[in-house]
């Protein structure tokens, strides 16, 4: 923490420096130089690799342009006294200079720099270098292609470089902290963070299914081999699509957070992200794009599995053009389509029912994996692996007959057990233990929600 603290001031003292000169060099009528690696002798600090400014610095391999303006976009978060220079206003016609750019933001109380701005420091009057500064601030860098900064958009007419500069999500806090920083769960960003406590061997599936999800997590690990080491990026689109389908409780939700465990490491994570499309479906025209959008761009740079239960209910069937809500509905169909294809990383959609979900998804997906319902034998692992070893047992329990007895998923084995073991736990008369008919009654309440009655 305080070698990264360390450096930061450091970094932004060297950008004040900077700033100061190019406010003597302006003003004085002095030769402008567009060699940020010698402003008057003015060098940045190096870049320790061990703090979280450094690894950036080190892994985009940032010149001395590009530092500048990444420390211009961190400014206002961190040291905004720093830009008050810039509310110097032109005597001449009474306002703020031209070239300094910038705005006053509504509720922040000091200056907010905008891409002319950072072509001021880095540039003066010299085009050349402001044209270096303009590439830097194209949608081809690596600024923009991994959402490190963000231009927030000046209006259609007026020149690009007059939007404001913003750190992208997380940036803040993996300069200051050297970590990635979760996003907060709102209408902004409906999605949150799946954090699976199980292991594969909870998973009791055939092994058929384990094998189709095991072509997930090789892709997960292995893709950079396929599509850059061995070429395949000219033929495949980028990023994998399965389709999760089956009973609710098969086990769809519990594989897409293991998928997520599995594939992370030390290095690298790939949490998965349960997509909350009740937030997402917006009534409102243009909405739901615009909600979508958010996922998709944050997790475009992240790594990051997006995982959409329930999906058709936004993937769902496409109708005829009757009205203009059935016209926009198709819209947002379309909209999917084309981010999905686009997106370079992985997205897992779970449904009930495969026949509920639009057929251009389903051929645009690299594997369909169905859950289906656990036989008996899955049913008694299931049984075994969610009672334990700890759960006080009374001896009226035989799992093989409740197995062979009661066609129940997963997810119903669950809550039974939750049922049964409530029941055990509050029982007063003599010792506490789960017993059959604990058990008996929390499956009936299972069948009955599904329209079913004990037999």
């Amino acid at each position: 923490m305080n070698k990264n603290l360390n450096l930061i001031e450091k970094e932004l003292g060297w950008l004040g420096q900077v700033i100061d000169y190019r406010f003597m060099t302006y003003f004085n009528g002095t030769t402008d130089t567009d060699d940020m690696s010698d402003p008057n002798g003015l060098k940045p600090p190096d870049a320790d690799k061990s703090t979280g400014l450094g690894k950036l610095i080190s892994e985009y391999n940032l010149g001395l342009t590009e530092r500048m303006i990444l420390d211009l976009t961190l400014v206002p978060s961190l040291k905004p006294q720093m830009l008050d220079l810039f509310f110097t206003r032109n005597k001449k016609f009474d306002r703020g200079f031209t070239e300094f750019g910038g705005i006053k933001g509504e509720q922040h109380g000091g200056f907010l720099p905008t891409g002319e701005t950072a072509a001021f420091i880095a540039a003066g009057t010299d085009l050349k270098a402001r044209l270096k500064v303009s590439e830097v601030l194209s949608q081809e860098h690596v600024f923009f292609k991994h959402d490190l900064i963000r231009l927030h958009p000046s209006k259609d007419d007026e020149p690009r470089l007059s939007g404001t500069l913003v750190p992208g999500p997380g940036l803040l806090h993996k300069v200051c902290y050297d970590r990635s920083a979760e996003p907060e769960f709102n209408h902004k960003f409906p999605a949150q963070k799946l954090v699976s406590t199980h292991e594969w061997d909870d998973l009791v599936l055939h092994k058929s299914v384990l094998s189709k999800l095991s072509e997930i997590t090789a892709w997960i690990d292995h893709q950079s081999t396929l599509m850059d080491d061995w070429g395949l990026s000219r033929n495949l689109k980028p990023g994998y699509r399965s389709l999760f389908y089956g009973s609710p409780g098969t086990g769809k939700t519990m594989a897409a957070g293991l998928i997520g465990k599995q594939t992370s490491s030390k290095d690298k994570n790939h949490d998965v992200y349960r997509v909350d499309l009740s937030m997402v479906v917006s009534k409102y025209i243009g909405e739901t794009e615009k909600n979508l959008s958010r996922i998709f761009d944050r997790a475009e740079h992240q790594n990051w599995i997006l995982f959409f239960d329930e999906a058709d209910s936004l993937f769902g069937q496409r109708t005829q053009t009757k009205s203009s809500n059935d016209r926009y509905s198709n819209q947002e169909v379309s909209y999917l389509l084309q981010r999905i294809e686009s997106f370079n990383g992985v997205i897992l959609l779970a449904t009930n029912l495969k026949e509920n979900i639009d057929e251009a998804f389903t051929r645009r997906f690299q594997s369909v994996i169905h859950f289906p319902l656990p036989d008996k034998n899955q049913r008694l692992q299931l049984w075994d692996n969610i009672l334990g070893n700890k759960m006080p047992l009374s001896d009226d329990i035989d799992l093989k007959h409740i197995s062979e007895s009661y066609e129940l998923a997963g997810g119903s084995i669950i809550n039974a057990v939750r049922f049964g073991a409530l029941k055990a736990v509050q029982r007063t008369n003599g010792e506490v233990k789960l017993t059959r008919s604990d058990l008996v009654e929390g499956i009936r309440r299972e069948l009955k929600k599904q329209g079913k009655s004990l037999v």
